[in-house]
């Protein structure tokens, strides 16, 4: 590692934000901060659309901090970068330096140079010329090519330093978590509820989690798995609340009580009950779920309606449009696939009726939910609820 090596985050969608940008921009440095606080000592500021990182003491650990930037939502690119003094010869020095290893591997290059700082003599394409020709000099196996080079050397002329730098590397994109609102994400052990997780946190909601379980007929490892699922989102989510809720009591009195083909139904209107009781303790003001048009019968257009009917909060459904092969390569790419597919039961696979209701009827599903005391089942449930915390 160089020692003055740094990074630079590059902004996405924040930059649009008129007015309220400043907030936005004050939030996504505190996200980093928080978030490279246990990789080392960095000092972390914006200016002019990006975050610079520079690393206070030898032993900070760049490698991790790369990585760990990446996953900040409203951090669009990441890039390694060194910097020098603004002069030709400095930025010539520098790239020839910090890139050797990337020179050697190449056989064709081009500058391309970026001018932050309007008083800097030379403009953007005068730079890269500059610049380009003296490094065709000190490498005389590499040839220029603006169109495919194997190697982009960049260059930046900002306030204070000029910077050089190799390849942007993507970061997670969207908007810095907790200027999106507030809300309440119902996490079973599944594909689905932990992308429609990330995706929300993508928007910058904070969230809670809520998780039902049903022992005997849910085991420990079913409710282990869901809290790793929520620590491995804690990587773009930061720390959060998973609220697990006893169901079993519920489900019972449903099987006792309620025609078979609405079982599922019943369950989720009072899942989605429990939920709002939850968001509405810790001041959030929507729910979340994993839910996709027509990939069960209780996710069919009716039978959404009716699982809908019993809240006031917003239930936003981010995965309603995706089908399987989507949710599994958005799976695979935030690193929840191989946790979601271990085959512990959750509650939603124990009572499962053999012949779901398709076309429910709002009115018909409430007259057999009148035999049940919903109001008692939903309270005593939520006496029993416990919590655990998750951090990264």
């Amino acid at each position: 590692m160089n020692h003055n090596e740094m990074l630079l985050l590059k902004l996405g969608e924040v930059v649009l934000k008129g007015l309220n940008r400043r907030s936005f921009e004050d939030k996504l440095v505190s996200n980093v901060r928080r978030r490279l606080k246990s990789l080392g000592s960095f000092q972390v500021y914006v200016r002019q659309s990006t975050i610079y990182v520079e690393p206070q003491k030898e032993e900070c650990d760049m490698a991790a901090a790369l990585a760990a930037a990446r996953q900040v939502f409203g951090v669009v690119s990441v890039v390694r970068a060194i910097p020098c003094e603004k002069t030709v010869e400095a930025i010539t020095a520098a790239a020839q330096a910090y890139l050797a290893d990337e020179f050697a591997a190449a056989r064709t290059f081009k500058v391309e140079s970026r001018r932050a700082d309007k008083s800097f003599a030379l403009n953007s394409i005068q730079i890269s010329q500059e610049v380009g020709g003296n490094l065709a000099d000190a490498f005389p196996h590499v040839k220029v090519d603006v169109h495919h080079p194997d190697l982009t050397v960049h260059v930046e002329i900002r306030e204070k330093h000029a910077y050089v730098h190799g390849p942007a590397i993507s970061g997670a994109g969207g908007l810095p978590v907790g200027t999106g609102g507030h809300a309440v994400s119902l996490l079973s052990g599944g594909l689905d509820s932990p992308v429609s997780s990330w995706m929300m946190a993508r928007r910058g909601v904070q969230l809670e989690m809520v998780h039902f379980v049903s022992p005997p007929y849910t085991s420990q490892q079913a409710q282990d798995k869901v809290v790793e699922l929520a620590r491995l989102l804690t990587a773009y989510c930061g720390a959060m609340l998973v609220h697990i809720v006893p169901f079993t009591e519920i489900q019972e009195e449903i099987r006792r009580r309620c025609p078979e083909e609405y079982f599922t139904l019943m369950m989720r209107r009072f899942m989605m009950r429990i939920s709002q009781a939850v968001a509405k303790k810790a001041g959030a003001h929507a729910l979340v779920t994993g839910e996709s048009l027509g990939q069960v019968a209780s996710q069919t257009m009716l039978a959404l309606g009716v699982t809908e009917d019993v809240v006031s909060l917003p239930v936003l459904r981010p995965l309603i449009g995706m089908d399987k092969v989507e949710i599994i390569r958005t799976a695979r790419e935030i690193g929840t696939y191989e946790t979601s597919i271990l085959p512990y039961e959750d509650c939603c696979t124990v009572f499962t009726p053999r012949h779901p209701a398709i076309r429910p009827r709002l009115e018909d599903v409430r007259a057999a939910e009148a035999a049940l005391d919903v109001d008692a089942l939903v309270a005593r449930a939520l006496e029993g609820e416990t919590w655990v915390r998750v951090k990264p």
